[in-house]
Order: C-alpha cells, then structure tokens, then sequence
C-alpha cells in the first residue's frame, strides 16, 4: 500500500502578484523551489492563510533571486498580493517508508525571505 504524505512546504509565503490574464500557475522564485525541493510543473496545493481559499494549481519558474509569488490564471481569484499563503507538495511512498520520511519545511518571512527550515512540525500541545 502507498501513502501520500507531505513531501515540502513553503510556509506563509507571501504573494506578489496576481496576474489574471497570465496562464494558470503559481509562479515561485527558482530559489525558493529549490529551497524546498519543488520541481517546475509540480502540483501544488496552496492554502490562504489570509481568506481561508484552498486550491490546487502547478508550479512554473519565477526569476532567481525575484522573491516572486504569482498566483495566475483562475486561481488569481484565490489570492492577492499582500496575502500570506502555504505551498504544499505531497509524494506517495510504500508504507514501509513512512517512519524514516522527513519533510522539507521551509519558514518565510513577509519578503518571501527564507527564516528557517526543519523536518518536522512541533507536536501541538493541549
């Protein structure tokens, strides 16, 4: 049996662009994807922090160094420049792999700069 489990994350990026008119994707600085180990084309889920909005889309390239977020085509609807979002990817692996997997959390600040990274989530207490 497979299970799907969070492969990396880019967390509370912030967007800065929403182009409408451009072809449907997330475009990500080239750093940040490799960051955290995001590939061009790569289904993402995004989650809005800012409105709540969940959806799921594709990365493309944004210029190295840019700090560029832009949520296009449909889902520019989704997000505005200023909200604070969540980049997702998720892999599927045999089930016997699953206690030795180790995400790719990458930590941003409101700049889209990188302020940490781990491999885990903290356990959340009571």
């Amino acid at each position: 049996m497979h299970v799907t489990l969070l492969k990396c994350k880019l967390h509370r990026a912030c967007v800065t662009h929403a182009e409408l008119d451009y072809e449907g994707s997330c475009a990500i600085d080239m750093d940040l994807l490799d960051a955290a180990g995001i590939h061009e084309y790569e289904q993402i889920q995004i989650y809005n922090v800012t409105n709540g909005e969940r959806f799921t889309t594709y990365a493309i390239n944004a210029e190295r160094g840019s700090k560029i977020i832009s949520v296009n085509g449909a889902a520019a609807h989704k997000a505005r420049p200023g909200d604070r979002i969540i980049i997702c990817a998720y892999g599927s692996m045999p089930e016997t792999e699953v206690v030795a997997h180790k995400p790719r959390l990458i930590y941003l600040d409101e700049h889209n700069n990188i302020t940490g990274s781990r491999n885990a989530i903290p356990v959340q207490a009571a």
